[in-house]
């Protein structure tokens, strides 16, 4: 079975690692072999292993085949700021064949749940006038979105949802994740979402005291996909 996913979210802090390890962990509690790519992540430490992204190894533990963390997360940098931002400050060039090429060697292993997973929102840039969108579309991968529910996610989630479609890629499914569980009208709110995102929804997540991989994948639905 040898599928493939990319993770967008509606911006950035909405969940996509929480729910990306959520889905993973879900697959090997299905006994499915798992892989993942976190291309590019800025916001990293400086260890004696050289610089590591908590998001990376996150989903680095949630993988079942042997990989390294250089080819989980290919890409690091130190500031937490754009990733093509922090790649100027680095002098590295961030384009769409530097990403390319690692993710296509993750994807070459054959696990039979690989997850590629964004950085912040649909159109982040890399250099020149390319964007991180430009990833799936090369690599033909169908997108999961990540909706961050806090107050104006609809519009996030409607915009995010028409920019994938725009650009010729399928929306697999959609995951709820509450990041402000104060959302007024949560349910009217998951409603909307509900009836104008044009895939599954493939769960809602609450808002968790301690969102790991574990107690995520008991909100999600991997059925719609596998």
């Amino acid at each position: 079975m040898n599928q493939a996913f990319f993770i967008a979210g509606t911006d950035t802090e909405v969940g996509k690692t929480t729910v990306a390890a959520g889905l993973l962990h879900a697959a090997r509690l299905a006994g499915l072999s798992t892989a993942a790519v976190k291309p590019v992540a800025s916001g990293c430490a400086l260890t004696a292993q050289g610089l590591r992204n908590d998001d990376a190894l996150a989903l680095w533990a949630e993988c079942s085949l042997s990989l390294s963390y250089d080819e989980i997360n290919p890409l690091a940098f130190e500031p937490a700021i754009a990733p093509h931002l922090a790649a100027l400050e680095a002098g590295r060039i961030l384009d769409l064949e530097a990403l390319l090429g690692p993710v296509q060697r993750v994807l070459a292993r054959g696990a039979d749940f690989t997850l590629v997973e964004g950085a912040g929102g649909w159109r982040v840039p890399l250099a020149a006038q390319a964007n991180l969108s430009d990833l799936p579309l090369a690599l033909g991968l169908p997108v999961i979105l990540v909706v961050g529910v806090r107050l104006g996610c609809i519009n996030h989630a409607l915009l995010t949802a028409e920019a994938i479609a725009r650009d010729g890629l399928p929306l697999v499914g959609w995951v709820a994740n509450l990041v402000d569980p104060h959302t007024a009208r949560l349910e009217a709110v998951l409603a909307t979402l509900d009836a104008r995102l044009p895939a599954p929804c493939l769960g809602q997540v609450p808002w968790l005291a301690s969102a790991d991989a574990t107690s995520v994948a008991a909100h999600l639905n991997l059925a719609p996909l596998v």
